[in-house]
């Protein structure tokens, strides 16, 4: 069965639609952006994105809601609060990159600036890809849909696979 083909999908066992209720609209996406870049108060927010201080607060009050942002408050000053990452909240970074890097081929046309390297050497990352369970990159003609309950592990040959289903 190929990716384009047709399988029965059941909103319930997709994990896109529960993204979207927490991410699925710009200004979460830019908030998102800017918290990885550090930025961990409501007026640094306001003045790096130019959004409306209510959309602001809702927005982070929704991602908070959703798990992916946590509010505390400032060890130097108690009234004030920060907004930082949860593992939940850094574990959106490659789609957030996968969807910079996507804006740049087919959006705007131009790399992003500033541009994101590695730490260690500052070298530009690599475009995000598709991986297989053995590291080959795989594009959509590599892929099929499959439901969870027909996936063989991988140590099962296709025999063991055969002997298991009499």
């Amino acid at each position: 069965m190929g990716l384009r083909e047709p399988l029965k999908l059941i909103a319930e066992d997709c994990g896109l639609p529960v993204a979207l209720e927490a991410m699925g609209e710009r200004w979460s996406f830019m908030i998102l952006r800017a918290a990885f870049n550090r930025i961990y108060h409501f007026e640094e927010f306001q003045s790096e994105l130019g959004i409306a201080r209510n959309i602001l607060a809702n927005r982070l009050s929704r991602l908070v809601d959703h798990g992916i942002l946590m509010r505390n408050p400032c060890p130097d000053d108690r009234r004030k609060i920060e907004y930082r990452l949860t593992e939940k909240g850094l574990a959106l970074l490659p789609a957030m990159i996968a969807l910079r890097q996507w804006g740049e081929q087919w959006g705007s046309g131009i790399p992003s600036t500033p541009v994101l390297v590695d730490e260690r050497d500052h070298q530009p990352i690599r475009p995000v890809t598709i991986r297989a369970h053995d590291d080959r990159v795989l594009g959509a003609q590599d892929l099929c849909w499959r439901q969870a309950e027909e996936i063989r592990p991988l140590s099962m040959s296709r025999e063991e696979e055969a002997q298991a289903a009499e």
